[in-house]
């Protein structure tokens, strides 16, 4: 009989610890809005992704003549050519360009699973075609949300839980873990109306006192592209 695989959430890159080294794919989430953003690039035709964690990394890289998106607390850092926005990538000056993104969380978790054989970029806009390519794959997979600042949040959460109960219904996976359970559970909740469950979600309430909500509702839209973004070195590359 053929040895199942893993599938678990983690709920922040704070408890990344716990799981490190077990799974050979990382699965990094940020719905809103760094993967979302990172999908929508790579659907529009940029070359590949340079995610660094601070602002003092992307300031180098500006330095150097790269275009350079910087985000903290949800807004774009002075400065720099544009922020986290899934529409700033759609942009046609973009396609075929290296850029450089620091965010709050997203790049952060990015660059804390790089030692893993596999990270790639996980949100609900590419949510089926990442499902397929991780059952094609048939390896250990932990769903790393990115969470904000360390603390647990529900949209990546429910991403987590989505990619958990496809890879279970399969047969082929497993999981041990309550995290990972409560992330099914919160997705099955949520999965005919993501917008209207996530109504008071604190970063869903951040980004509407931004003005943000056709981000917003890009980003809880699921399977708009096909696109699986894979971390090859310091570079995201599409997959």
């Amino acid at each position: 009989m053929k040895e199942k695989k893993f599938v678990e959430v983690c709920f922040t890159p704070h408890d990344y610890d716990y799981f490190k080294g077990r799974f050979e794919i990382v699965v990094v989430i940020d719905v809103l809005r760094a993967t979302s953003a990172i999908c929508s690039a790579f659907h529009n035709g940029v070359n590949s992704i340079i995610p660094v964690s601070t602002i003092e990394e992307a300031q180098e890289y500006k330095d150097k003549g790269f275009l350079v998106g910087a985000e903290r607390g949800g807004e774009i850092v002075e400065g720099f050519d544009f922020g986290n926005s899934p529409y700033s990538y759609m942009n046609s000056e973009l396609k075929g360009q290296d850029v450089v993104l620091s965010t709050t969380n997203g790049t952060r978790a990015i660059n804390i699973a790089k030692g893993a054989d596999k990270v790639v970029i996980g949100s609900l806009v590419n949510l089926q075609a990442l499902i397929d390519w991780l059952i094609k794959e048939d390896k250990n997979v932990i769903c790393l949300c990115s969470g904000w600042k360390d603390k647990f949040n529900l949209e990546d959460t429910i991403c987590g839980g989505a990619i958990c109960e496809a890879l279970l219904s399969t047969g082929n996976f497993t999981s041990d873990d309550d995290a990972s359970v409560a992330a099914k559970y919160l997705y099955l909740s949520s999965k005919d109306n993501y917008f209207g469950f996530l109504k008071s979600s604190s970063h869903r309430r951040r980004l509407k006192r931004l003005n943000l909500n056709e981000d917003i509702k890009y980003c809880l839209t699921p399977n708009q592209m096909d696109v699986i973004p894979i971390l090859e070195g310091d570079r995201i590359v599409k997959g």
